[in-house]
C-alpha cells in the first residue's frame, strides 16, 4: 500500500518561499524512495481554516447525537481536517518563522485538529494522543539564525510544534531548517545548506 503525505503550506510567498522549497525537497526525496507515494496539499494561505469561536467550542462539548444542524455545520471544517490528518502517514509542514512563532493560519489548523475525543483523550492516567503511527517533518525558515547562538531562546516555533503534535500522539518529528536568509554573510548559502541537509538525511 502506498504511503500518503499531507503537505501543509503556511507561507504566503509561493514558489519563492524558503519553507516551501525545503518542504518540496523533503517530499521529493520521500517520493523518490517510494514512487507510489501520494501527496495531498493543504495550502492554508489559500484556504485557511476558521478560527475558533464560541459556537465552535459549544459544538465540541455537545454530544454528537445532540448536535443541531448549525453545530454540525460549524464542526465541518474540524471534522474534515481531522479526517485528512488521520488518513495521512507522513505530514510535512512548511513553517516560516513569524515574530518568533508560527503563522496564524497554522495555529488555526492546530486549533481545529486538536479536539478531545477525536485526536486526544483524557483518562485517570492523564491525556493520551490518538494520532499515532505518523511521521512529521518540519521545514522551518527564518531570516535570522535560531538553531544556535543568541537568538535560540527566541524561537517558539519548533518547541511549540513538538509539544502540541506530541500531545496529539505525533512524537516522531524531524526538523530541517533554512536560516540566516536575511543575513548578508549567510543568505547566499542558506538554502543550499538546508537542501544539502535533506539530501544527506537517511529517510
Amino acid at each position: 500500500m502506498s504511503q500518503k503525505i499531507l503537505k501543509i503550506i503556511t507561507s504566503t510567498n509561493g514558489d519563492t518561499s524558503f519553507s516551501n522549497q525545503l518542504s518540496n525537497a523533503v517530499i521529493d526525496k520521500l517520493v523518490k524512495a517510494d514512487p507510489e507515494t501520494k501527496v495531498q496539499t493543504l495550502d492554508l494561505t489559500q484556504t485557511p481554516l476558521p478560527y475558533l469561536t464560541g459556537s465552535h467550542i459549544n459544538a465540541v462539548y455537545t454530544p454528537a447525537d445532540a448536535h443541531t444542524p448549525e453545530q454540525t455545520e460549524v464542526l465541518k471544517y474540524s471534522d474534515e481536517a481531522i479526517n485528512t490528518l488521520l488518513e495521512s502517514d507522513i505530514i510535512v509542514i512548511g513553517v516560516p518563522l513569524y515574530n518568533f512563532g508560527i503563522p496564524a493560519v497554522l495555529k488555526g489548523w492546530i486549533d481545529q485538529v486538536a479536539r478531545a475525543g477525536k485526536t486526544f483523550s483524557y483518562s485517570p492516567e492523564g491525556a493520551k494522543g490518538l494520532v499515532t503511527d505518523k511521521k512529521v517533518y518540519l521545514s522551518i525558515a527564518s531570516g535570522a539564525i535560531f538553531s544556535e547562538g543568541p537568538y535560540k531562546s527566541y524561537d517558539f516555533s519548533e518547541s511549540y510544534l513538538r509539544t502540541v503534535l506530541g500531545f496529539l500522539g505525533m512524537t516522531d518529528v524531524t526538523t530541517f531548517r533554512v536560516e540566516g536568509t536575511a543575513i548578508p554573510d549567510f543568505a547566499a548559502n542558506a538554502l543550499p545548506k538546508a537542501l544539502s541537509s535533506v539530501e544527506e538525511f537517511a529517510f
